[in-house]
């Protein structure tokens, strides 16, 4: 079957808050932007909207005082992009060719050729690696074992049940007291004595009657059986060695995130954990005319209001690029859209031939 071949200024990859908000930046501009959507999957957890999707209530971003929804929230970022002009394709990437622009994806049914690409892939659930924890039939994962205590915490299987969080930073915290609505109890497992969560998320956690830490210990094992389900966990105590049996119906797994960056492996600079690098003062990455935006380049904040704000960054970047304008680029230069480079000390230009050009502006002195 032959691929229909398309063309655009601006390709985003990724609806959650970064690449929405990047679209409608660049619809409002009139760059026509095609959005590509990761289908629905539940092994990889991925849906249109991002993460969010799987969030309940956002207390958190400016502007709903009361708090909203995440789902209900990505529904009204989406609305926007729509109503903007912004052309949405739900496809899975198979292959990018990012060496010359125009740079060109590859999907099942497309071949895309696009002048700049925004990258708001964001980023995945962590896993252990321990037996027990895979997917269903080589493990227990969906029937006990979760990373994503708003999807399945409010199922039966897990009500006024004892429940296990592994993991001791925001994310762990989180899910602990969301559970706390369900479970009959909830048990937080970290490796270490104290958390990596931030103080207001602490105090909550503390503060939960329903809520207990057990210090210093890993998990080594989740127990249980296809028909059952978890039936308990094997532990490990790191100060002592000492190991024993818990008893819990479930375990969500709440260790962090890894960058969804393996499609640009090889082409798009990284750091060591995978995150984009770009500039301080852009989102642009190492390649003239792509950018990058949200928990993509982000291993900092990872908030929704960051992220859109990395958004609206990436799609005023690339206007620029379209524009002719020269963007920063990671290294402290600028390129611009011909190729041309103005060194980071602005005292030169550099052609795509290689010749330099003074960058100075000449002043006459009072009186000349």
């Amino acid at each position: 079957m032959s691929k229909q071949r398309l063309h655009r200024n601006v390709v985003i990859i990724g609806s959650g808050p970064a690449g929405l908000t990047a679209a409608i930046y660049s619809a409002r501009a009139n760059l026509k932007p095609l959005l590509i959507d990761a289908p629905v999957d539940a092994e990889k957890q991925t849906a249109p909207g991002g993460q969010l999707m799987i969030t309940t209530e956002v207390e958190n971003y400016p502007g709903f005082a009361e708090g909203i929804q995440g789902p209900e929230m990505m529904a009204e970022f989406r609305r926007q992009a729509e109503r903007f002009g912004t052309e949405f394709i739900e496809a899975w990437i198979e292959k990018v060719e990012l060496r010359e622009r125009p740079f060109i994806l590859h999907t099942r049914e497309y071949v895309i050729q696009t002048e700049t690409l925004i990258i708001a892939s964001g980023a995945s659930a962590k896993w252990l690696g321990i037996p027990g924890e895979a997917k269903v039939p080589d493990g227990l994962g969906g029937n006990g074992v979760s990373a994503c205590a708003t999807c399945d915490g409010p199922l039966p299987a897990f009500r006024n049940k004892p429940l296990v969080v592994v993991g001791g930073g925001d994310t762990a915290m989180e899910e602990a007291t969301f559970l706390t609505r369900y479970a009959s109890r909830v048990f937080v497992v970290h490796r270490r004595d104290k958390l990596r969560a931030s103080k207001i998320m602490q105090d909550k956690a503390f503060r939960n009657p329903k809520l207990e830490f057990i210090w210093d210990t890993a998990i080594e094992e989740i127990l249980g059986t296809p028909e059952d389900g978890v039936t308990g966990i094997r532990l490990r105590n790191l100060k002592t060695a000492a190991k024993r049996i818990f008893a819990c119906s479930g375990v969500f797994i709440a260790i962090g995130h890894k960058p969804n960056t393996d499609l640009f492996k090889g082409q798009i600079e990284t750091d060591q954990v995978g995150y984009i690098k770009t500039s301080g003062r852009s989102t642009a990455t190492n390649i003239p005319g792509v950018f990058a935006s949200g928990d993509v380049q982000d291993s900092i904040y990872r908030q929704a209001v960051t992220a859109a704000g990395t958004g609206c960054m990436a799609a005023l970047d690339a206007e620029r690029f379209l524009d002719h304008l020269p963007v920063m680029m990671p290294s402290g230069e600028e390129v611009t859209r011909e190729g041309e480079h103005i060194t980071a000390d602005q005292e030169a230009i550099i052609t795509p031939d290689g010749h330099m050009i003074p960058n100075k502006t000449e002043y006459a002195a009072p009186g000349e």
